[in-house]
């Protein structure tokens, strides 16, 4: 299991073409993906647009990004770089 902590640096915060990339990336790796905002232990589905969204996660929210699997240290590192690219977005 690699688990890694991220904040959410984009003006935005996960709005939903975010939570797309963010979930659209996740789903390229077989291991299981999962994200929760720091200090609570409700985890969602990292490959889940809908359930990335639940999260309402704005700017500067601190993420526990947290994958188990075959391709787990991949599935991490690419995630951070997606965030801290600030999703592909100015600002």
């Amino acid at each position: 299991m690699v688990q890694r902590q991220v904040v959410i640096c984009n003006k935005l915060g996960l709005h939903a073409r975010a939570a797309a990339k963010l979930a659209r990336i996740a789903s390229t790796f077989q291991c299981n993906i999962r994200l929760a905002r720091v200090g609570k232990n409700e985890f969602i589905n990292g490959k889940s647009v809908l359930g990335i969204l639940m999260m309402a996660a704005g700017v500067g929210t601190h993420l526990w990004v947290t994958a188990e699997g075959a391709d787990e240290v991949a599935a991490v590192a690419a995630i951070e770089e997606l965030v801290n690219s600030r999703f592909g977005e100015r600002g």
